[in-house]
């Protein structure tokens, strides 16, 4: 019974070998192909076809990210939710946010007054700082600040995807499908 019991345990162990030889044979292979892919001329042409598209989409993912954080949060919370999600870590939110408005309140001859306070606040204290400087206000500088978000980050997005079109129609205009395009671009770059 013992000899059946080991048999058995050694057959069940060589089934583990070839499992983990026949992976690692294939994992093998499949680095073998990227590498000779990575030589190949024609794929770098290919690859540098599909560089811009490849960044101006993953820009758009970036700020459609942020766009459903804008839309989700108090603006008050948007610096650290921005921050946390860190969706872009070399931009700084804080500045970024408050220079909008700043730029879309600087168009509008009535709000000089609200201007000074935003040049002088942090974006998280904007909101509070502007209600209480002007406790009679008859709007809501929540809506307002999150609108003239919201405006913007939507033009960010059409203008990246007016970016991906042009690209797009490059790489058409060359003969290509940008299907086999962005395919050829992530074996390149060993995305996959």
């Amino acid at each position: 019974m013992a000899d059946k019991g080991t048999k058995r345990y050694m057959e069940l162990q060589m089934e583990e070998l070839k499992e983990t030889y026949g992976s690692e044979e294939k994992d093998r292979i499949a680095a073998e192909e990227r590498a000779s892919r990575a030589g190949n001329p024609k794929d770098a042409e290919i690859a540098a076809l599909y560089e811009d598209c490849a960044e101006y989409e993953a820009d758009l993912e970036a700020f459609e990210s942020e766009l459903a954080i804008i839309e989700e949060r108090d603006p008050s919370e948007l610096v650290a939710a921005l921050d946390a999600q860190k969706v872009d870590s070399e931009r700084a939110y804080a500045q970024e946010l408050k220079k909008i408005v700043e730029h879309a309140w600087e168009a509008e001859a009535d709000r000089e007054a609200y201007l000074n306070i935003v040049k002088e606040a942090e974006f998280s204290e904007l909101i509070e700082k502007l209600n209480n400087a002007f406790p009679g206000y008859s709007g809501d500088f929540k809506e307002e600040i999150r609108s003239i978000l919201i405006e913007r980050w939507k033009m960010l997005i059409e203008i990246k995807k007016e970016h991906i079109k042009e690209e797009i129609s490059e790489i058409k205009v060359r003969g290509l499908k940008p299907g086999f395009a962005k395919r050829i671009y992530k074996q390149y770059h060993g995305i996959e």
